[in-house]
């Protein structure tokens, strides 16, 4: 027997503009079936199955990443709870510069399939469906502020400036800084920051000398503030003055 989600109990985001008995029988109605995806190289499509005329994939818990190769190299975007997927959409469907893409699971998950059957159920609730596509524009404009980042000429900087735009998302605020608990290769980051591996070697050893950014053996540290440049793309949303008032541990 499929799993199923109460949408609006598990991401109560999305039921934010909804209240009193609306908000009980959206509860009700926002119910979709999950699947669950194990870490290592994932196929979407067998998740999505027939669902081209519905809303897609929404990313209930774990952390993927989407590459997209291009003459031999490759860009990435991480995605976590919350994103909204259309893996039906093809990287190379009419276009005239051949291309591909793949996804892999850095840590396993569950996605909820917003098939036809839901989009009719959720349809009486407007407020549903703007969240849901408002969803969607959050996502591009973590893609537009990854596209700033990665302009900038020194990879020290892009690196420092991409984990700072992470703990946005994944961050969480301690006594000694703000720790991002996502494991990324050093391949990895080098796609996700448009850097060569050995450099993004280089420059983790370089933020770490410094004291900004270092990895623990179970999260990445950020101590001290975000550098200044991110004032310039407004991305930053992890108050500086929080960690720095952050009582001391014992």
């Amino acid at each position: 027997m499929a799993a199923i989600a109460r949408l609006l109990d598990e991401d109560p985001d999305l039921g934010e503009h909804l209240s009193g008995e609306r908000l009980l029988a959206a509860r009700k109605a926002c119910v979709a079936r999950t699947v669950r995806v194990g870490a290592g190289a994932w196929n979407p499509l067998v998740e999505a199955g027939e669902i081209r005329h519905g809303i897609g994939l929404l990313i209930l818990e774990g952390l993927f990443v989407r590459r997209v190769g291009l003459a031999g190299r490759f860009g990435a975007e991480l995605l976590g709870e919350g994103d909204l997927l259309r893996p039906w959409q093809r990287e190379d469907q009419g276009t005239s510069i051949p291309r591909t893409g793949g996804w892999r699971v850095l840590r396993r998950g569950r996605v909820a399939v917003l098939d036809a059957e839901f989009a009719l159920r959720a349809g009486h609730y407007p407020e549903v469906i703007s969240k849901l596509f408002g969803r969607a524009i959050i996502r591009s404009r973590h893609m537009a502020v990854n596209m700033a980042i990665i302009h900038q000429p020194r990879i020290e900087l892009r690196l420092h400036m991409f984990f700072w735009d992470l703990a946005d998302r994944f961050g969480r605020v301690r006594a000694d800084g703000v720790h991002i608990p996502i494991r990324l290769t050093h391949a990895t980051l080098g796609e996700l920051v448009a850097a060569r591996r050995p450099s993004i070697t280089k420059a983790l050893g370089d933020l770490a000398e410094r004291g900004l950014v270092q990895w623990t053996g179970e999260d990445w540290l950020l101590t001290g503030g975000p550098p200044v440049e991110l004032e310039a793309i407004g991305s930053l949303q992890v108050d500086p003055e929080a960690v720095a008032d952050a009582p001391t541990a014992a």
